[in-house]
C-alpha cells in the first residue's frame, strides 16, 4: 500500500494535475482588453455566455438609446429642443452559469442586461411650445415649460425653456442638466459622463473618453452646441442642420430651427468588464 500510494501521488503531480477550481469561460460580443481587465463590447442586441463555472468579479455598463432632437412649428418659426441623453447604470456581481440577452436600444429606445434596464433619453420639445420629454436624461423644452424630467439615478433634467419661443433648451446628460435657452440662442446640451474613461479608451467607444451627452436646441439666431459625451447640435434657422447623437453613445439628438430639420438621438451601447485573474 505504501508503495503504490507513492506511485499514484508521484504519478499525479507528474502529470501536472492540480486541486485548483475550474475557470468560466466568457462568451459574446467584441473582445478587447487593458493592463487588468477584459472587456465584452456589445453595440448591437446579443447574448453575454458563462459556462464551466460562475464569472466572479464582473462588472456592466448598460446606456440607452439618446433622445431625438425636437422638431420646429415652421408655422410659427419656433424650434425644438435637444434629446436627452440615453439613461446610464453601472453594476457589479457575480454571473452565474447562463445565457444573458442583451439589448441594446437605438434612439429613444431602452438598454437592458442581467434585470436592469436603462430608460431612453427624452425627446426634445416641439416648437409648440411645449415641455420636453421624459426619460434617462430630460429633453429640452421652450416657451414656459421646465425642462423634462430625468429618471432618478440615471440622468439629469432637460434644459427650461426661460419664457423663448424662439429657441430650444439643450437636453440633459449624465454629467449635468441641459442649459436653458437664452433669446434665439439654443442652450446647449448637458455634459456627459467621463467616468467610465477606462472602459471607452480599452473599448475604442464613447467621445473622448465620455458617453450620454445632451443634445443642443435649435435657435432662430444660432444653435445649442451639444453636449460632450456624444450630444449633437441644435440647428440655425434657415442655415446651419442639427446633428445626431453619436453612435453607441447613448448621446440625445440636435433640436431643429425653422426649415431645417431634427436629428435623432445616438444608439446606446453595453459593456461589461471582468477581472483577466477570474479566467486566465
Amino acid at each position: 500500500m505504501p508503495i503504490a500510494s507513492s506511485i499514484a501521488g508521484g504519478s499525479a503531480r507528474g502529470y501536472g494535475f492540480t486541486a485548483g477550481a475550474p475557470k468560466p469561460i466568457v462568451t459574446g460580443g467584441t473582445l478587447a482588453s487593458d493592463s487588468t481587465y477584459y472587456y465584452r463590447k456589445f453595440t448591437a442586441n446579443g447574448t453575454l455566455g458563462v459556462t464551466v463555472a460562475p464569472l466572479l468579479g464582473a462588472e456592466w455598463l448598460i446606456i440607452a438609446g439618446g433622445g431625438n432632437g425636437g422638431a420646429a412649428n415652421n408655422t410659427l418659426g419656433r424650434p425644438g429642443g435637444g434629446g436627452g441623453a440615453g439613461g446610464v447604470l453601472n453594476g457589479t456581481g457575480s454571473l452565474a452559469i447562463n445565457n444573458y440577452s442583451v439589448v441594446v436600444g437605438a434612439a429613444a429606445n431602452n438598454s437592458s442586461f442581467n434585470g436592469t434596464t436603462c430608460t431612453a433619453g427624452g425627446n426634445g420639445a416641439y416648437g409648440g411650445p411645449e415641455q420636453g420629454g421624459t426619460g434617462g436624461s430630460g429633453g429640452g423644452s421652450n416657451g414656459a415649460f421646465a425642462g423634462g424630467l430625468a429618471v432618478s439615478g440615471q440622468g439629469n433634467a432637460g434644459g427650461p425653456g426661460n419664457n423663448h419661443t424662439s429657441a430650444g433648451a439643450g437636453g440633459g446628460g449624465k454629467g449635468s442638466a441641459g442649459n436653458g435657452s437664452g433669446g434665439g440662442t439654443g442652450g446647449a446640451g448637458g455634459s456627459g459622463t467621463s467616468s467610465f474613461s477606462a472602459w471607452a479608451t480599452a473599448t475604442s467607444t464613447g467621445v473622448s473618453g465620455a458617453y450620454a451627452g445632451g443634445g443642443g436646441g435649435g435657435g432662430n439666431s444660432a444653435a445649442g452646441a451639444g453636449g460632450s459625451g456624444g450630444g449633437g447640435r441644435g440647428a440655425q434657422y434657415q442655415s446651419l442642420g442639427s446633428t445626431a447623437g453619436a453612435v453607441n453613445t447613448g448621446g440625445g439628438g440636435g433640436g431643429a430651427a425653422y426649415e431645417t430639420p431634427q436629428s435623432g438621438g445616438g444608439s446606446g451601447i453595453v459593456i461589461v468588464r471582468y477581472p483577466k485573474s477570474a479566467v486566465d
